[in-house]
C-alpha cells in the first residue's frame, strides 16, 4: 500500500512540474518527439510502474497462497505461510489459512493416532483367533463341511490380520521424516526372493515371468524394501488375466536405480492413475478383486523415504509401475 501511494505521489510530481520537462530528463532527445507522443510515453510508463506494485502488493500474496493451498491438497497440513504485506485484508486471508492448516493437522494427527491404537488393539484378539482355528484344523474329527468353514475363518483372518499389519506399518512410516536402517544389499536378489515368495499365486494363474535383473547393490532398508516389492507383485499377480506373462527389469543408469513390473492386466482410468497411490483407494469398487488400498499407498511412503519415485503408466497390453531409485553409497 505505502508503494502504491509512493506511485501516485510521484506521478502527481510528474505532472505538477511538466511532462515535457520530465521526459527531456529521461530522454534528452525527447523535445523533438511530437507532444502527444509525450503523453502516451508517460501514460504508458506509469501504468507499467502501477502493475509492478500492484502485482508485488497483491498478486504476490496471492500466488503464495495458491500454492499453500496445493500443498494442503497434497496431505502436507504442517504447512505455514508468512507474509509481509501492510494490508489488513492480506494479513487475515494469510492468519485464516494458517489457522485452517493447524485445524487439519491436528485432525490428521488425531485420526492416524486412533487408527494406529485401535488397530495395535486388534492385533492381539486376531492373532488368537488365527492360532485357536489352526488348532480345530488339525483335529481329526472334522467332516468336509467343518473343514471348508474353518479354512474360511483362516483365510478372512489372516487378511484381516494383513491389513492391520499394514495400517500399523503406514502409521508407523508416516511419523518418519527420515529412512533408518540403512544398509548395504543385493536389490536383484531380494526381488528374486519376492517372486518365490508369491510361487503359489502365480503358478495357479500359470503366469510366467520375462526376467532382466541387473546385479544392483543398494544402500538403504532392507527390512522395509522387501515391502516394495511384494505388494508391486502382488498386485501384478492379481491383476494378470489366466496365462498372463509378467516383465520386469532393474537396471542402474549412473546413480540412478530403475525398476519396471508390467502385466497384460486392465488398463487404468485417468481417475485411476490420480489416486492410485491414495490410502484405501480401490479402482474395483465392486470388491471382486481382493484388497485393502493400502498396499501402494504404503510402497509410496516407503519410496519417498527412501528419496525415491513410483510411478504408473499404461502399456499397450497393460499397465506399467516404475520405481527410481538413488544410489548415493
Amino acid at each position: 500500500m505505502i508503494l502504491l501511494v509512493g506511485a501516485v505521489v510521484l506521478s502527481s510530481i510528474l505532472i505538477s512540474s511538466g511532462i515535457s520537462s520530465f521526459l527531456e530528463w529521461v530522454i534528452p532527445s525527447i523535445k523533438n518527439i511530437p507532444g502527444f507522443i509525450q503523453l502516451n510515453f508517460f501514460s504508458l510508463l506509469i501504468a507499467v510502474i502501477a502493475t509492478i506494485f500492484l502485482s508485488k502488493i497483491f498478486f504476490d500474496p496471492i500466488k503464495e497462497l495458491r500454492g499453500g493451498m496445493q500443498k494442503i491438497a497434497d496431505g502436507r497440513f504442517e504447512t505455514r505461510l508468512e507474509t509481509h504485506s501492510s494490508s489488513e485484508e492480506i494479513q487475515e486471508l494469510f492468519a485464516g489459512f494458517n489457522m485452517m492448516a493447524g485445524e487439519l493437522e491436528a485432525t490428521e494427527i488425531l485420526q492416524t493416532d486412533f487408527v494406529s491404537n485401535v488397530s495395535h488393539e486388534f492385533k492381539t484378539p486376531i492373532n488368537a483367533i488365527e492360532g485357536y482355528t489352526t488348532l480345530l484344523q488339525s483335529t481329526d474329527n472334522i467332516d468336509d463341511i467343518e473343514n471348508e468353514y474353518i479354512e474360511k475363518i483362516l483365510f478372512n483372518t489372516r487378511r484381516l490380520s494383513s491389513l492391520v499389519s499394514n495400517i500399523l506399518l503406514l502409521s508407523k512410516l508416516e511419523n518418519q521424516s527420515i529412512q533408518t536402517g540403512r544398509v548395504n544389499f543385493s536389490l536383484d536378489e531380494q526381488i528374486r526372493e519376492g517372486i518365490l515368495a508369491l510361487e503359489t499365486a502365480w503358478e495357479q494363474k500359470n503366469i510366467e515371468f520375462d526376467v532382466e535383473l541387473d546385479t544392483v547393490f543398494y544402500h538403504g532398508n532392507k527390512s522395509i524394501m522387501h515391502h516394495v516389492w511384494s505388494n508391486l507383485l502382488s498386485n501384478a499377480v492379481k491383476f494378470s488375466p489366466q496365462n498372463g506373462i509378467i516383465k520386469m527389469q532393474l537396471c542402474q543408469e549412473d546413480e540412478k536405480i530403475v525398476f519396471s513390473i508390467e502385466n497384460q492386466g486392465p488398463a487404468l482410468s485417468e481417475e485411476t492413475l490420480k489416486h492410485l497411490f491414495d490410502k484405501f483407494y480401490q479402482a474395483d469398487t465392486s470388491h471382486k478383486v481382493e484388497g485393502n488400498g493400502l498396499g501402494l499407498a504404503l510402497v509410496k511412503r516407503i519410496i519417498s523415504l527412501e528419496n525415491g519415485e513410483i510411478t504408473a503408466s499404461n502399456t499397450e497390453n497393460g499397465c506399467r509401475f516404475t520405481v527410481v531409485l538413488m544410489n548415493n553409497q
